[in-house]
């Protein structure tokens, strides 16, 4: 039985006001936000247990607010700029000022990755910490913030997936009425539901990818490193274990998940920009895991040092073979 989607994306409509300067402006607070302070939150939380852990040795939790901070940035100014390059370029060259329209949506997992690795590495160099013990210690942090992202998509009603007529899956799917052809695109919510309700819509209905993604990049991924990091593992393993997860589960829902209007399929009839971002992941995170099984492993150190600063390269807790 198919599904119409009318959820409102926002969250908190603050209504008209008139500021000095400003005149009139109407503020109001998306879902999508939202979403990501709830997944920055979450990252934030689990960091901070793992620091107290002593699963990065020699960094308190004011270093790890540092971090933090690098990886925010990483995700919002990569994302985007990710966007730009790999998915609207043309656009970007006719009207380059729509790279800071933030506002008109257009964020890139794959950019955000990059920006988060520059942080990172800008951070791991400052604290003179090897950059892959890094990056194993942010990885369980990141599926949070994926999955609270595909909510966010979710609510928003973008990002939709295939249709399911005609398929194994007929009978059952979503209507997203941004994805609907006129007239119903232009109809008002009741009408909407009315011709819903008659049967009229069935035709249209999507898988909803954006759910499919917040299960295997969230809930799963997020599991399955928790546990996975639960305790010390080989430098590369949990980062090797992360891209292999996520490159593999954006390679298959992207199967049922409606390409990019302006791109398309790049190849076969079925190829899109994800898997071709995605491909990569997957060997690389092969290829750490195979790197894993001959590195050292960093073992925890429970007592970091204070003021945000690392300990001196002796003190951090050994690598065992």
């Amino acid at each position: 039985m198919p599904y119409l989607h009318q959820i409102d994306p926002i969250a908190l409509d603050l209504g008209t006001w008139n500021l000095p300067l400003l005149g009139s402006v109407h503020p109001q607070v998306h879902w999508y936000g939202v979403m990501y302070l709830l997944g920055f939150l979450v990252a934030w939380w689990l960091g901070r247990r793992r620091v107290r852990a002593g699963r990065l040795p020699g960094v308190d939790e004011q270093g790890f607010g540092d971090l933090m901070f690098y990886g925010m940035l990483g995700v919002v100014l990569g994302g985007r700029l990710g966007y730009i390059l790999f998915y609207d370029f043309p656009a970007f060259t006719a009207a380059p000022l729509s790279i800071f329209k933030v506002w008109e949506g257009g964020m890139s997992f794959h950019g955000g990755l990059l920006g988060v690795l520059v942080a990172v590495a800008w951070w791991a160099r400052k604290h003179r910490l090897h950059f892959f013990d890094v990056v194993d210690f942010v990885a369980p942090l990141v599926p949070a913030g994926l999955g609270f992202g595909r909510l966010g998509n979710w609510i928003g009603g973008e990002l939709w997936g295939k249709p399911t007529q005609g398929t194994a899956f007929d009978g059952w799917g979503v209507v997203f009425p941004r994805a609907l052809p006129q007239p119903f695109a232009s109809m008002d919510a009741a009408t909407l539901k009315a011709q819903f309700d008659a049967g009229l819509l069935d035709a249209f209905a999507r898988h909803p990818s954006q759910l499919y993604q917040a299960s295997l990049e969230g809930v799963a991924m997020f599991a399955a490193l928790v546990w996975y990091s639960r305790r010390p593992r080989p430098r590369y393993a949990v980062s090797g274990l992360f891209a292999l997860l996520y490159g593999s589960f954006r390679f298959l829902v992207e199967f049922v998940r409606e390409p990019d209007a302006q791109l398309g399929y790049l190849a076969f009839g079925w190829v899109t920009m994800g898997q071709v971002l995605s491909t990569p992941l997957i060997l690389l995170g092969l290829f750490w895991l195979w790197k894993s099984r001959t590195s050292p492993t960093l073992m925890p150190n429970p007592s970091p040092a204070p003021s945000g600063h690392p300990l001196p390269p002796g003190e951090r807790g050994k690598h065992d073979a």
